[in-house]
């Protein structure tokens, strides 16, 4: 926004202040010019909860992002990489029991063999959303269930 590359089509209704600045924080912002999707989507760790739809993928259940952890297979101290190919979403409580151990010395094993996915597959996952998890200023900009008229 300060370097005028968006325009801000709607706002939250909450305010954030500096010392000589205030403004209400944007919820929908739109790009003056285009940028072109990424062919690999950034490795982090809400995307990793995304693809794995925010579930334990040791005991399956679901979670709300501030419940969840990642996990290393093989863990940083036995030489694993945090990469998209190593680390799965997993709840305390099953990072806990793991800890740092492999998978076959626990009979610990991810619901999903932990893969790198497309930024289609990220969007997809996305569509699973809980109404409660999107802000209500978004539901106009968003068509994601919504079957769209042929002309």
């Amino acid at each position: 926004m300060f370097l005028e590359r968006v325009n801000i089509v709607s706002e939250y209704d909450r305010v954030v202040r500096s010392p000589n600045f205030e403004m209400r924080l944007p919820s929908v912002i739109a790009l003056k010019e285009f940028i072109p999707q990424a062919r690999r989507p950034a490795f982090t760790r809400f995307n990793v909860f995304l693809r794995d739809r925010f579930s334990c993928q040791y005991c399956s259940e679901e979670y709300g992002a501030p419940d969840l952890t990642f996990d290393h297979l093989i863990p940083r101290s036995r030489g694993g990489r945090t990469c998209w190919e190593n680390v799965v979403t997993a709840c305390q409580t099953c990072n806990l029991l793991k800890g740092h151990h492999l998978p076959h010395e626990v009979r610990m094993y991810p619901q999903q063999r932990p893969f790198q996915p497309t930024t289609f597959e990220l969007q997809e996952n996305g569509r699973g959303f809980p109404p409660n998890y999107l802000h209500e200023s978004w539901r106009d900009f968003l068509y994601w269930d919504t079957e769209l008229e042929q002309s």
